[in-house]
């Protein structure tokens, strides 16, 4: 059996490194390359939100996949995206299940706000960024067990 303490700073890491990309892709890729910023207001304007929203979520998504990935902010990040998230899986709960499913389904933004929670109770993990020591303050010491 593995020793926890030596495996957990490792599955943070790969859950924050996933979640981040998918976030970057989300934000980036999807948002910004295939909708454009206009697009991405003009939907989120047409379901009911102010436009601003979708240009609010973007950069959200985009500037926080990056803090994610590189490990800075790790648990403030993954609860300020939880608004974003339970947002989406409401605006999707009429549409079913499946995701796939015209109008996309609920499943994916309610598993992606439950890898969000995780993140934020397990922190950063391995090879994060320590905003404190990059900006050139202390680093925070462990309290003793």
């Amino acid at each position: 059996m593995p020793d926890e303490t030596k495996t957990t700073p490792w599955a943070a890491l790969l859950l924050r490194v996933s979640l981040g990309a998918m976030f970057l892709a989300h934000g980036a890729l999807l948002k910004l390359g295939t909708f454009g910023l206009a697009g991405t207001m003009g939907y989120f304007g047409s379901i009911g939100y102010p436009p601003a929203f979708g240009a609010i979520v973007t950069f959200a998504e985009v500037l926080g996949g990056i803090a994610l990935i590189l490990g800075v902010w790790v648990r403030p990040v993954a609860l300020l995206f939880l608004p974003i998230l339970i947002g989406a899986t409401l605006q999707h709960s009429g549409n079913g299940w499946m995701f796939a499913g015209k109008g996309g389904g609920w499943e994916f933004p309610a598993f992606w706000t439950v890898a969000l929670l995780v993140q934020a109770g397990l922190g950063a993990g391995a090879l994060a960024l320590d905003p404190r020591r990059v900006l050139g303050g202390k680093r925070a010491v462990p309290a003793a067990a």
